[in-house]
């Protein structure tokens, strides 16, 4: 029997900030080496980060990452470790034909380096164009002949992300004499993918009778969440260890495998590798709780912003995000701003000061009654009246319940321009998808923490993160009707039926795309669904407008549902 000693590096990158990105590959390729890894791995496109987007149009920036690629080399050349490095290179550079890849004629790939030279580079072949991933639009496939690389006595070869769920390229290279099979990754998160990804794994192994290692990217990018999980299959399917999720580490682990082809015993954790976590399944609202307080901190911090700004109206979406917030960044870091109106109740400014209190948040309050008071009384003199040559008459139904939200938008953007805070918005995914939210308004800011949190995963969530400490979000938040307080006694049930029913037809439209003869066939009421899928669609172009946010779901609005904002198309003619 053979062994080697992999290292799994599960790094938290930036898009774009190579000289950060090289360093941070350096630091754990040396603390590899320390630790008598043979081979070390990195994520995918691990030197500019994923996904890299249009900025791979830049030749400027492709040149860059060959620098960087090249610096990599020369600064590991006295290491005994053979690192393989996801990056982005030119196709013709390296036998690959641009075609069909109409620009810019780039592959997806990984140098495989070793004592200041790059041994061998393996592209990805199967490039996704669905769901959040366009790779079509930017790379060349990677050809079936891919190199195996000798790491010692052992023998393995590379695949990228997408390759791992098809056979055909694992297969190839065993077929071609590798004993070990290593993914680089990028795969973002939705809850419960981890689960999937090792079965992918798995069923690779077990089919080719091969270990896989498997890495995968750490961090928030835009929307996006990566989540780690990176792990070890070995020849029997069988997970021999798996690092946490959402946090970034080096894992060290040690595989025997047979040099005669076909078997492999099972793996073992490294000794002396304390950054190792045991696989444990986590709940699905202990997922996507991680996974919204890593993409608000990454979001954050890699944009240049130190704090944020909240709206708090007393309600559980905005109690929600200001916990995530003070979670992610630090209570000192998180501002919050009550603005009453004169239809607020006055619980719900208890429930403020309460919620603020006892998770250590600055709260401060900000009237808005004499600003709608000054708005109505222009708008009465100068656009209502004047329009239809009547009594001057305030604005009144929708015009002003929108008025008091774009008040307090207006003040928010005001202490952002002031102090630099960003600005965090609170709708959830249900307000959004039927358009119960108001342009400049409560969808002023710049990230939505739970925009792809639908409202019956807000109180589970809320739940939660109670679980974890007692009264972080206050009993009465969580147990009063949900209301916009935008005028006397309103309530939200009194504009769209009860929120178990709103999201388990979203999950169906919206996620699952179906018909309306088929949400009818299901048990809908017909007059609900024609109602609501009229809701859905004709609120895209506010959808459009909204700020980037944490993508928890399968199918999140944004990259992941592209519809049309100019759209003669009706699900239902009534």
């Amino acid at each position: 029997m053979s062994t080697v000693k992999i290292g799994l590096c599960q790094l938290n990158l930036t898009v774009g900030d190579l000289e950060g990105n090289v360093d941070k590959i350096l630091t754990h390729l040396f603390e590899a080496d320390r630790q008598g890894c043979n081979i070390a791995l990195t994520p995918e496109l691990a030197v500019c980060g994923y996904p890299p987007e249009d900025l791979l149009y830049k030749t400027g920036f492709i040149d860059r990452c060959d620098r960087a690629i090249t610096e990599i080399a020369r600064q590991t050349r006295n290491l005994s470790v053979i690192a393989v490095i996801g990056h982005v290179s030119r196709a013709l550079d390296h036998g690959y034909h641009k075609d069909p890849t109409p620009a810019p004629g780039l592959i997806n790939c990984a140098s495989i380096i070793g004592g200041g030279h790059i041994l061998a580079r393996s592209a990805k072949r199967l490039l996704p164009n669905y769901s959040v991933f366009d790779e079509v639009r930017y790379f060349s496939p990677g050809l079936p002949d891919q190199p195996i690389v000798s790491a010692g006595q052992i023998k393995f070869g590379v695949t990228i992300c997408e390759d791992i769920w098809a056979p055909g390229p694992t297969a190839d290279l065993v077929n071609a004499g590798a004993q070990l099979v290593v993914v680089l990754n990028a795969s973002p998160f939705f809850s419960g993918r981890i689960q999937d990804r090792i079965e992918v794994a798995s069923l690779r192994a077990t089919e080719n009778s091969v270990p896989v290692a498997y890495v995968n990217l750490v961090g928030g990018q835009d929307e996006l969440v990566f989540d780690g999980g990176s792990f070890v299959i070995d020849s029997h399917g069988t997970l021999v260890s798996c690092l946490a999720q959402f946090e970034e580490a080096l894992g060290v682990v040690e595989v025997e495998l047979d040099p005669t082809m076909g078997s492999s015993s099972s793996g073992q954790e490294a000794e002396n590798a304390p950054q190792w976590a045991a696989f444990r399944k986590m709940s699905q609202d202990e997922e996507i709780y991680s996974a919204l307080v890593m993409g608000t901190r990454d979001y954050v911090y890699k944009n240049g912003f130190s704090e944020v700004v909240i709206g708090l109206s007393g309600g559980i979406d905005s109690a929600l995000v200001s916990v995530i917030a003070a979670d992610a960044l630090g209570p000192d870091r998180v501002h919050c701003v009550a603005m009453p109106s004169k239809y607020s109740s006055p619980e719900s400014l208890v429930d403020a000061h309460e919620l603020c209190k006892v998770n250590q948040i600055e709260l401060r309050v900000i009237p808005i009654i004499g600003a709608h008071e000054v708005f109505s009384e222009m708008l009465a003199g100068a656009t209502f009246s004047n329009l239809a040559r009547v009594r001057p008459q305030p604005p009144s139904g929708l015009a002003d319940e929108n008025l008091q939200s774009r008040i307090r938008g207006i003040t928010l953007m005001a202490l952002s321009n002031q102090h630099g805070w960003l600005v965090l918005t609170t709708g959830n995914k249900s307000e959004l998808a039927v358009g119960y939210s108001t342009l400049y308004g409560d969808t002023a800011g710049g990230f939505g923490v739970i925009k792809d949190v639908d409202k019956t995963s807000v109180y589970k969530l809320c739940e939660y993160r109670n679980s974890l400490g007692p009264g972080t979000i206050p009993s009465a938040i969580i147990q009063k009707p949900p209301s916009a307080e935008l005028r006397h006694d309103q309530r939200d049930d009194q504009s769209l039926p009860p929120y178990d029913l709103l999201d388990s037809f979203l999950a169906d439209y919206v996620n699952r795309d179906l018909s309306y003869d088929q949400l009818v066939d299901m048990g809908y009421d017909p007059a609900l669904v024609a109602r609501l899928v009229k809701m859905v669609d004709r609120a895209e172009y506010k959808r459009r407008q909204n700020p980037p946010g944490v993508r928890v779901s399968q199918k999140a609005f944004g990259k992941d549902r592209r519809m049309p904002i100019t759209n003669k198309f009706e699900e239902f003619k009534g």
